[in-house]
Order: structure tokens, then C-alpha cells, then sequence
């Protein structure tokens, strides 16, 4: 079951999201609305989920990711940032 209604700061790693609320929740922290997730945004939201050692693990997740090469995560690329997120920092992830 999804969890709704939940604000960035509270969402529990333990409640399950749907690939479209991951989505919603990750462009929340797109600063500077340029539809891509820099580095810098993915540790603020990994920060936001309390994980731990983020500076590291947003570089992690950006390598394991970025299809391109560009240093980003785009639309694209969405699908890769899920599967580390769902191994790496615990979120259940589905598809509903």
C-alpha cells in the first residue's frame, strides 16, 4: 500500500511509494527547475530521508545512474536512480 499526504521531511524509508510519487517527491528538490537532478539536489534529498554519509552516496547514485555521462539524472535515467535508491538506501519502491 502506498503511503499519501506525507511531506518530504517525514516520509519513513519504511513506507512504500509508487514510481510516480518517487518522481513527484525527487523533483521537489530540482533547485534551479531544469528538469535534471544534479548532485548537489540528490544529497539534499537524500539528507531530507535522513540517510547517512550523503555526500558520498549522491555521488554513488549519480554514477550508478547517469546513462550519459553528463553528470545529471534526467527523465531518462529516472528508472536507474530508483533501482539504487530501492538497493542502496532502503526505499520500497513500487509500481502501482
Amino acid at each position: 500500500m502506498a503511503i499519501r499526504n506525507m511531506t518530504v521531511a517525514t516520509r519513513s524509508l519504511d513506507a512504500d511509494m509508487t514510481v510516480d510519487e518517487f518522481k513527484e517527491w525527487l523533483r521537489r528538490f530540482d533547485t534551479d527547475r531544469d528538469g535534471r537532478i544534479s548532485r548537489e539536489e540528490l544529497r539534499r534529498a537524500m539528507r531530507a530521508i535522513r540517510a547517512r554519509f550523503t555526500g558520498w552516496r549522491s555521488r554513488q547514485g549519480i554514477s550508478y545512474a547517469d546513462a550519459d555521462g553528463d553528470g545529471y539524472i534526467d527523465d531518462s535515467e529516472v528508472d536507474g536512480l530508483i533501482e539504487f535508491a530501492q538497493k542502496n538506501l532502503g526505499l520500497k519502491i513500487v509500481a502501482y
